[in-house]
């Protein structure tokens, strides 16, 4: 068997010549030279550097070449190609360079500027109006209690003492989930959560009840279909209006300032007996202004109350509907409208401006925790 022919010389590939590598590296250079960005810079890379270049094509020729030419040729090619990655990383560093200065001063902040800042967001007032006025009570010992939205007819109407002709369990004040024979209505008012409060409570009994409430109100500027209210119950041995009245001054103290004062009108309410109206004294003039044509008050029409609320005596009915002793035990329950203690507060004039959820009257109560 004869040996390999070493000294057989093809014709060398034109391409791995000194006249054509030379070109190539010339071509390279000047093409760096004249990229202008980064973006450009990186076409000229793929164009002369590449798996398509002309150089590395011409590369993959040293391997048709005979042992005795491969090493001038490689040795050819490889400072060609170190040549243009060495030009290609000194043009890189530069338009880098560039490209951060001209970062630097486009971009430049002036931190003496006053900033445009995100609006903090905030809790709805009612929100942390009924959490504090909450708060007052817990500090007197008493517990929050709670119930649902949907409630039966029973607990909201009946067992309160409510008849099953008056007015207020008609339509128009009523939201009946189904029909009127479906005994399943939207509460109307938070009081049967007091009722449940009986049913299931050890006695004595001292709970406030916070919540939503819905009636088929018109939305105006003093009125709309879903409110809120906040309602106390205390049932004890011993109870006496005059427990209702200290603790009603001292709700009016905590809410509106010390000082503020309530008086009682008699009225009426099914679920009470003795029933009262609770005057708040007006915490703008505080009653000077009564028969002073020249101090007149806005607020209160120079009468030196506002109305703020019902109360009363827990009807002995009521009671024996929870299994509660009337004669052993007797109560006080009240509710205030969570919306009009926030208006008389704060100066609200219109209801719209509670329900609407425009965040700019929220964000002037802040982030109240």
């Amino acid at each position: 068997m004869s040996a390999p022919n070493k000294s057989f010389d093809p014709k060398s590939p034109a391409s791995l010549n000194a006249e054509a590598v030379t070109g190539m590296v010339d071509s390279a250079l000047v093409a760096i030279a004249s990229a202008t960005t980064l973006e450009e810079l990186k076409e000229v890379r793929l164009a002369h550097v590449g798996d398509r270049s002309p150089l590395s094509l011409a590369n993959r020729e040293i391997g048709s070449l005979p042992p005795a030419a491969k090493a001038e040729a490689g040795q050819r090619v490889g400072t060609a190609r170190g040549t243009i990655k060495q030009a290609l990383d000194d043009r890189t560093a530069a338009l880098e360079g560039e490209r951060d200065s001209r970062v630097l001063l486009e971009e430049t902040v002036d931190v003496t500027m006053l900033s445009r800042r995100r609006r903090l967001g905030s809790r709805h007032p009612l929100t942390t109006l009924m959490e504090r006025m909450s708060d007052v009570f817990i500090a007197m010992g008493y517990e929050i209690a709670e119930g649902p939205e949907i409630e039966a007819e029973w607990l909201n109407f009946d067992s309160l003492n409510i008849a099953p002709d008056h007015p207020a369990r008609t339509m128009q004040d009523t939201f009946y989930v189904g029909s009127p024979e479906s005994g399943v209505v939207l509460r109307t008012q938070t009081s049967p959560i007091q009722m449940r409060a009986m049913l299931t409570r050890e006695l004595p009994i001292y709970v406030v009840a916070p919540g939503r409430v819905f009636r088929t109100d018109e939305l105006d500027a003093t009125h709309t279909p879903v409110f809120h209210q906040i309602e106390g119950l205390a049932v004890d041995k011993g109870i006496t209006m005059g427990h209702l009245k200290g603790t009603l001054d001292h709700l009016a103290s905590a809410m509106f300032g010390v000082g503020i004062v309530t008086r009682l009108r008699p009225s009426y309410f099914p679920f009470t007996e003795p029933s009262a109206e609770v005057d708040l004294q007006c915490f703008v003039c505080r009653g000077e202004s009564i028969g002073d044509p020249e101090r007149p008050c806005r607020t209160c029409g120079s009468e030196g109350w506002i109305e703020w609320g019902g109360c009363g005596m827990v009807n002995p009915r009521v009671l024996r509907a929870a299994g509660v002793d009337p004669d052993v035990y007797s109560g006080f329950a009240f509710g205030m409208g969570v919306e009009r203690t926030l208006m008389f507060r704060h100066g609200v004039t219109d209801m719209h401006d509670m329900v609407e959820g425009d965040v700019r009257f929220t964000e002037a109560f802040g982030l109240e925790v």
